[in-house]
């Protein structure tokens, strides 16, 4: 998984911290963006004012799949 760390002129902070592909990276003790991009995908990422691979993450949506 390639890891590409938010950058200002990405999504705002409020939108990475919400997304499924905000993770925490041992290597670098920070979080980071560990959505799988080639080079044109990550280039469309910092390039964009919205992040284009933003998704929602919802903990409690597999809590309500077990019941």
């Amino acid at each position: 998984m390639e890891k590409a760390k938010k950058t200002n002129n990405s999504a705002p902070e409020s939108d990475c911290t919400t997304c499924e592909y905000y993770v925490w990276d041992e290597f670098m003790q920070e979080n980071v963006c560990g959505a799988n991009l080639d080079e044109d995908e990550f280039y469309r990422m910092v390039s964009s004012s919205r992040c284009p691979f933003y998704k929602f993450y919802d903990e409690y949506k597999t809590v309500q799949r077990q019941n």
